[in-house]
């Protein structure tokens, strides 16, 4: 049976030779910003669409047309499977169309990229890089100390495919890893495991604590006032997950405290942060525009991960990344 692929038209301009060369029994419908899908050359509504799978890629993000997307994907008669380039589901979208009985596929192509910015931004902080610049400029010859990640204490909380990767690297450096995630299986490259119920026993004793987890019902504000209460005192904190695991009051006060040593944040409750929000100029925190996924490797293993799953579906195999429903915020 021909399985049915709906994707935005700039996605099958990336990906439609490679998909062709697989020589798969399949056929694509594209969609673009009239929200209508081509279909055997003419124009289809999606409420008379029935997909066997629905690819959804960054193009339709850089084109500022996520919402016209989603909306399409809502009104389509029926979807078997989405595979999105969302690494979080906290957007209602998922919930919404997981409900009508559609499995979702998350992304982990941006695992690489974000672990990379963990340890870029991390370094920034240890390492007194504008210091030993301005000393070069002045021609002046002086030790400079830093602190070192080897022998640090590591508490990654959430450990899918970007938790991992931090883990790798931070084992790589010679730091102690702690992980906390649903099940406290063991893994290679944490140290040890746990559970959300150990979050303010295992912040107590961490240099760095790396938010990786994502939004939902369970972890909404987990970082709050008894967590910055709890947590080691000149501790790092980072969030490249969501923005609503912070209670952001509660961080600022404890860095202007000094318990806090510095936050490193790159999601935020509101997107783009409004410019009166005290972040942008609080000396402790460094601020990027949600942008840790922004990696030079992250377009080509989106479509690796889509030309796999693509692959298992039509065999009938089981799918790379799929998400539970009850998972979804």
């Amino acid at each position: 049976m021909t399985v049915s692929i709906g994707m935005y038209e700039k996605s099958h301009a990336i990906i439609g030779d490679r998909l062709a060369k697989l020589g798969l029994d399949v056929k694509v419908h594209t969609f673009d910003k009239s929200s209508t899908f081509l279909v055997d050359g003419r124009r289809v509504a999606p409420a008379e669409m029935d997909l066997d799978y629905m690819w959804l890629q960054s193009a339709i993000n850089i084109d500022n047309f996520q919402k016209g997307a989603f909306d399409l994907s809502l009104a389509c008669r029926s979807i078997k499977v989405l595979q999105t380039f969302n690494a979080g589901l906290d957007h209602p979208f998922y919930k919404q169309l997981s409900a009508k009985g559609t499995r979702i596929c998350n992304s982990s192509a941006q695992a690489v990229a974000i672990s990379e910015y963990v340890f870029g931004q991390l370094l920034a902080v240890l390492q007194p890089i504008p210091e030993q610049r301005a000393m070069q400029a002045r021609k002046e010859w002086k030790i400079t100390p830093y602190r070192e990640i080897a022998g640090q204490r590591w508490l990654i909380v959430g450990y899918g495919p970007i938790g991992q990767e931090v883990a790798k690297r931070a084992k790589a450096f010679g730091a102690t890893t702690a992980v906390l995630r649903r099940s406290p299986a063991p893994h290679p490259y944490a140290d040890s495991m746990g559970t959300l119920a150990d979050l303010h026993a295992r912040a107590a004793e961490a240099d760095v604590v790396v938010l990786a987890c994502p939004l939902n019902a369970a972890t909404r504000g987990l970082a709050g006032p008894e967590f910055f209460t709890c947590v080691k005192k000149g501790a790092i904190l980072v969030n490249i997950a969501r923005g609503g695991l912070v209670d952001d009051a509660a961080m600022l006060a404890a860095l202007d405290s000094g318990h806090l040593d510095t936050a490193i944040l790159d999601v935020f409750h509101e997107e783009p942060l409004p410019a009166d929000n005290p972040l942008w100029a609080h000396p402790k925190v460094r601020m990027t525009s949600h942008t840790s996924f922004a990696g030079s490797g992250v377009g080509g293993r989106w479509q690796v991960l889509f030309l796999d799953n693509i692959q298992r579906f039509v065999r009938g195999e089981p799918l790379v990344n799929e998400v539970r429903p009850s998972d979804l915020a």
